[in-house]
């Protein structure tokens, strides 16, 4: 299977409970680091650098949540499409 393919399949896949959780964990750690980021005014430069640590941290975890696929309703769903 072509590798794009699969990653668009796994991407439109129904996702875990856990891991949604885990993905709103990302976004929130990313945003927080982008909004400090973007803070008008004199923020400390180690802040800053806390701040691109965290959208990175964010954003991966974000990646890898929505990657992950609950295979028992991925069955489920096409057993009732067939």
């Amino acid at each position: 299977m072509n590798i794009l393919s699969e990653i668009k399949q796994r991407a439109s896949a129904p996702t875990p409970p856990f891991f949604q959780m885990l993905k709103k964990a990302g976004l929130l750690i990313a945003a927080v680091g982008t909004a400090v980021l973007t803070a008008p005014g004199m923020v400390p430069e180690l802040l800053l650098e806390y701040a691109g640590y965290a959208i990175t941290a964010g954003t991966v975890l974000v990646s890898i949540s929505q990657l992950t696929v609950d295979e028992g309703l991925e069955e489920k769903l096409m057993a009732s499409v067939k």
